[in-house]
């Protein structure tokens, strides 16, 4: 039984604590589903590991997962954090500014220039260090969502943290690279805008209202939540690593821990900076996530379009890997430890 703040309130998601408080009836077995989904989102990064593994030697098994789908399992992961929330999540997260301008702080000015530093740190290619500052300067990464979640993060904080990054690729992106590389990225406005309504916003819009009108509803199929994420996630990370095989196998191990360290410190960065600043450890974990998973599929698509030097993808096509391991770890290492100021 969890009765640690989650959202930035106090709650209790335990299938018994939550019969008793809003008269549900479950099943016994019901019990026994809380103990097996629990332990299969606690090997969250197993799942996540076997999925990139095989996606690397195996690319064509996933090869159904077309951006159709792609995108509807990111809208399905989406809708299913919505239905945790209420309005009154958000609207606490807005009279609270600051941790999401310290996240938009750390993803567009500390990662970007912490990329670049670790890339001449360790003497790579001139095309593997842009790759790195690339990787660097995009948004964050929607599955960052799920893994606030488990971690017992703020969900809401975590919503708002990612649409704020994703609306500011729009801009970003471009001026980094523009600013670091010297290079003319160009994004789609109007594409990144669409997919921020399609991934993000519609299905939490949708899930947030559901919760509204069937609040009992929503709580009996809430234990089902981290299930459907950490599927729909494995799922999309296999997708995202199996379009990039070739690249990953490609770059060997003298990138891995270049990108590794991007991903580590800046999680480490984003927690330690908000202690600085005193906010509570939920913003704390939450901020750390969201600045260290970054949309790294992004990063390919982006290096592949506008990158005439095919080593400018590497980076990004590790990260989808590293970036997903590091954020399903961070989540069950937190879901363990209690939230004491919660």
């Amino acid at each position: 039984v969890w009765a640690e703040g989650r959202n930035g309130r106090q709650r209790i998601v335990g299938a018994k604590a939550a019969s008793d408080s809003e008269g549900l009836v479950r099943p016994s077995w019901f019990n026994t589903y809380l103990k097996a989904s629990n332990i299969f989102a606690n090997m969250f990064p197993l799942w996540t590991l076997i999925a990139a593994l095989v996606a690397v030697r195996h690319p064509a098994l996933f090869s159904w997962l077309s951006t159709q789908y792609f995108t509807l399992g990111l809208a399905i992961l989406m809708f299913s954090m919505g239905i945790t929330l209420s309005l009154e999540d958000f609207k606490r997260v807005m009279t609270k500014p600051g941790p999401v301008t310290m996240n938009f702080l750390c993803c567009y000015v500390m990662m970007p220039l912490l990329g670049l530093t670790i890339g001449k740190l360790f003497q790579l290619s001139m095309p593997l260090i842009a790759g790195l500052v690339l990787v660097g300067s995009i948004n964050g990464g929607q599955a960052s969502n799920l893994c606030t979640y488990i971690a017992r993060g703020d969900v809401a904080l975590s919503v708002v943290m990612t649409t704020s990054t994703t609306l500011g690729t729009i801009v970003m992106t471009p001026l980094l690279a523009k600013l670091l590389l010297g290079a003319i990225v160009p994004v789609d406005a109007i594409g990144v805008a669409i997919s921020s309504l399609q991934v993000v916003l519609v299905p939490i819009v949708l899930g947030v209202a559901l919760n509204t009108a069937a609040p009992k509803f929503c709580r009996t199929v809430e234990p089902a939540c981290p299930v459907v994420g950490v599927l729909s996630t494995v799922l999309l990370v296999g997708a995202s690593v199996a379009g990039c095989s070739e690249a990953i196998i490609s770059a060997g191990i003298v990138l891995q821990l270049p990108v590794i360290l991007l991903h580590l410190i800046g999680g480490a960065a984003g927690y330690w900076v908000c202690r600085l600043c005193k906010f509570s450890e939920v913003v704390c974990r939450t901020t750390a996530i969201e600045t260290a998973m970054k949309s790294s599929a992004f990063g390919v698509l982006l290096a592949t379009l506008h990158f005439g030097e095919y080593l400018v993808r590497v980076p990004a096509a590790v990260s989808v890997v590293w970036m997903a391991l590091m954020g399903s770890s961070m989540a069950v290492i937190w879901q363990m430890i209690p939230v004491k100021d919660a």
